[in-house]
């Protein structure tokens, strides 16, 4: 930790210490990943010593408060005041959140940030709000989903992908992704995956680069083709009973401490990506990038003309693609 950012933090404590305990509030967070996880050290480090002078911050991790899944209905219950929550769970209850579940919708990091700044998500945050009664604050980076095969052919386009038997999560959304790509999807539990591609009986996976390593995928593969099918994403999200009894300055500095502590993961996230394509280059795989243009074109020409697309505002896409 930096100098300046510890004379923040002592600062942040001098200034809290004077505030007699009823005056502060308690954010309950819960959230499904480790401690170590660097979404968890984001809102650990920033978030909460920001948040200090007025609330305690209270984090409980690996889903110890509420199970994974149940965080958004017990925030609309007023069981809990904060979570992280992703599109997919959003989309579980307003259907519009499924176009950020797709395919080549994010270009990249700073897209993503872009899009959620963007006037084009009021009609989401808004739903979300009268919906489930939560506000989202912020969005953080998740990391990026590459092909990563045992095969030598070179993949420049989707038509290169025909005929390669890719383990997909077995869900049909995940089915409908690969199938996008151009590849043979095959549905297969992750714990089988290793085995599948030392024997040949898949030619290789999807995932973003963490877990090629640390699942040590680049054993039993030959090929890292960066096409970043999918930017990952997650939302900062707090109730709006809890919002609502914040006063303005309040409000003011939760926001500002959300987006101070997505930046922070996001660098965090994005130096790991940088250093583990070096530390997988120096393992043997050949790494380089398609024809991203190709390969955006044709999944989301799959995804417009599929039943996936059917809640989706007219122009939506143009407008995310546009940005």
């Amino acid at each position: 930790m930096s100098a300046a950012r510890t004379l923040a933090i002592i600062a942040l404590l001098s200034i809290s210490s004077h505030l007699p305990a009823s005056e502060k509030i308690k954010l309950r967070l819960s959230f499904d990943a480790p401690a170590t996880d660097q979404r968890a050290i984001a809102l650990t480090e920033e978030f909460g010593p920001r948040v200090l002078p007025f609330a305690d911050f209270e984090p409980h991790w690996n889903s110890s408060l509420f199970r994974q899944g149940t965080e958004l209905i017990a925030i609309a219950r007023g069981n809990l005041d904060m979570t992280v929550t992703s599109a997919q769970q959003l989309a579980e209850f307003i259907p519009i959140f499924s176009i950020f579940t797709a395919g080549y919708i994010h270009r990249d990091a700073a897209h993503q940030v872009r899009v959620f700044n963007d006037p084009l998500m009021l009609p989401f945050k808004e739903q979300a709000q009268q919906i489930l009664g939560v506000k989202l604050l912020a969005v953080m980076y998740l990391g990026r989903r590459q092909l990563n095969l045992r095969t030598e052919e070179k993949i420049l386009s989707p038509s290169d992908l025909r005929g390669i038997k890719l383990r997909m999560p077995s869900s049909e959304t995940w089915q409908f992704l690969g199938r996008a790509l151009g590849a043979s999807p095959t549905p297969m539990a992750f714990s089988e995956v290793y085995t599948a591609l030392q024997t040949g009986a898949i030619d290789g996976q999807d995932n973003p680069l963490p877990t090629v390593v640390n699942s040590r995928f680049y054993e039993v593969t030959k090929q890292l083709i960066l096409t970043s099918h999918i930017v990952d994403l997650n939302y900062i999200a707090i109730s709006m009973k809890t919002w609502d009894k914040l006063t303005e300055r309040q409000q003011n500095t939760i926001e500002h401490a959300a987006f101070a502590a997505a930046a922070f993961g996001r660098k965090e996230q994005l130096e790991l990506e940088k250093d583990l394509i070096g530390y997988l280059r120096n393992q043997g795989l050949k790494i380089y990038e398609p024809d991203l243009q190709a390969f955006r074109e044709e999944v989301q020409q799959a995804y417009e003309s599929s039943d996936y697309a059917s809640n989706w505002p007219k122009g939506l896409l143009e407008r995310i693609n546009a940005l």
